[in-house]
């Protein structure tokens, strides 16, 4: 038996990735923001839903930031591609740093607004969570695309 090497990804073919990723991302974000809306609304906790107060209409409307964040950086990114402008790799670095801040974000809150439930595995918040946080680890992580987008951005 003979071992093949494994080829080792272009840039641009991880800059697609970043782009599919940062799709399969914002998906699983804007779930966790609608789950978590609609579980405020319902949950009651002293005679009225927890949505009504205002610390958590705080914590949901800075989710809501992230999201909208990472959909403008994806949107970005996808016509700096489609494009083919020099820029895409700036536009994608940027895109995986926010990916992995928003991703996090986001699904923490999620978690903390749902309560003890949002872990099990009778939720789909636990699911998104951790494939947020693996999203932000494949093909670099928030720290190797930070370093990445500052040496482009040195360059232009």
């Amino acid at each position: 038996l003979t071992r093949r090497a494994t080829p080792t990804p272009t840039p641009a073919a991880i800059d697609h990735a970043i782009i599919a990723m940062g799709a399969e991302a914002l998906g699983a974000m804007q779930v966790l923001l609608d789950s978590t809306v609609e579980y405020t609304r319902t949950r009651e906790q002293f005679g009225q839903p927890i949505g009504k107060f205002q610390a958590l209409q705080h914590r949901m409307a800075d989710m809501y930031l992230k999201v909208e964040e990472t959909r403008s950086l994806l949107y970005n990114a996808v016509i700096r591609m489609d494009e083919g402008s020099p820029e895409t790799p700036l536009a994608c670095a940027a895109l995986k740093v926010k990916l992995a801040e928003a991703g996090k974000f986001v699904s923490q809150q999620a978690v903390q607004l749902h309560g003890g439930i949002g872990m099990t595995n009778e939720l789909a918040v636990g699911h998104h969570f951790k494939r947020l946080l693996l999203l932000s680890k494949l093909y670099g992580d928030e720290d190797y695309h930070l370093q990445r987008y500052m040496a482009l951005r040195a360059t232009r």
